[in-house]
Parts: structure tokens; sequence; C-alpha cells
């Protein structure tokens, strides 16, 4: 261990990997990537209450998973491929529709309470950005939280999305341009 710099994240998680101590592979995991993905999630659904749930859903997915990770992509691709299936599939079940529902339900019927979702906008900057970005469609919000919130790459991006890096980065230049809009008007 002489001379050798301290781990990154990724390099520790892979040596668990290898021992195959699972249970400890997924609490750095659980420690290294579950505010990013608590913040993916809540970037797709909009509550803090479902994106809490979607994250502790896609940690599940990644431990019964594990064995099928082929080190082809950065283990952070990998995980986030993951998370942004698992969110697309929610908006797409029945269950989140009869949720929007409920929920348009009683905000009509309640008196100007403060929004759950404020609590989560703080460790934002800007809040008016971060809910002009909730307002873009799936496609261009996913984009924009990737690149700019977690920094990822034109390529690392195509690669969890599965999209062509062309279409990658027009999708980021059109969501600029609504945001300038939204932001603007």
């Amino acid at each position: 261990m002489y001379g050798r710099e301290q781990m990154t994240v990724e390099e520790s998680v892979m040596e668990d990997w290898m021992i195959q101590d699972k249970e400890k592979l997924l609490a750095q995991l659980m420690d290294a990537y579950g505010q990013s993905l608590l913040q993916l999630a809540y970037s797709y659904v909009g509550s803090k209450e479902i994106a809490e749930d979607l994250t502790q859903e896609i940690f599940v997915k990644c431990y019964q998973r594990m064995d099928q990770y082929q080190q082809k992509s950065s283990l952070k691709s990998w995980l986030w491929r993951i998370a942004i299936n698992h969110c697309k599939d929610y908006l797409r079940s029945w269950h989140h529709k009869n949720i929007v529902v409920s929920e348009e339900q009683a905000k009509q019927s309640s008196s100007g309470e403060k929004d759950i979702e404020d609590q989560i906008v703080q460790s934002f900057e800007d809040e008016q950005l971060v809910n002009a970005v909730l307002q873009l469609p799936d496609t261009y919000r996913e984009v924009i939280y990737l690149y700019y919130f977690e920094e990822l790459t034109i390529k690392e991006i195509s690669h969890v999305t599965g999209v062509n890096q062309n279409t990658i980065k027009t999708r980021l230049k059109r969501a600029k341009e609504l945001l300038k809009e939204c932001l603007e008007g």
C-alpha cells in the first residue's frame, strides 16, 4: 500500500466487485452516487417522495444486476443507464398516471401550501432555472441534467442513453434554446 494514491470510488468498488462483496459494494455505490441519483430521479418526476422511492428501487435493481456488469463502460455510466431506464419506465407506468391525476386534484382543492418541491430545489443555486428545466420535455431535461448537473460528456451521455452523439448535441442545443425562451419570456 505504500506509495499508492487514495483509490477512486470506481477502483474501490471494482475491488469489492472482484471479491464478490455485494453488500459492501452496494453501500459504496449508495454513498458515492445516492444524492446524484436522487436528483436525477427528481428531474424526471418532480416529487421528492417519489424520487426517493425510485432511487431505492434503482439501487435494488443495481444489486440484483451486479453480475451483469461487464466493465465495458464506467460503473457510473452503467448505474445511470439503470436509473434513466427505471425513471422512464415509471413515467410510462399506470401507477404514475394515477398519482399525477390525484396530485392535480389535491392542488386544486388545497390552498397555497408551500410545495414540497421547494425543499429539494434549495440545493440548486437558481430556483427559476430549475423550474424551467423541470418544464422541459423529458428528452431535453435528461440531456441538460446529465451534461450540466452530472457533468457527463456528450460521449458519456450518448452511451448512457443509447442515443447517437449528434442527436445528443441537437437535443442539448434545443434544450438551451427552450430554457432561454422560458427564462426571458
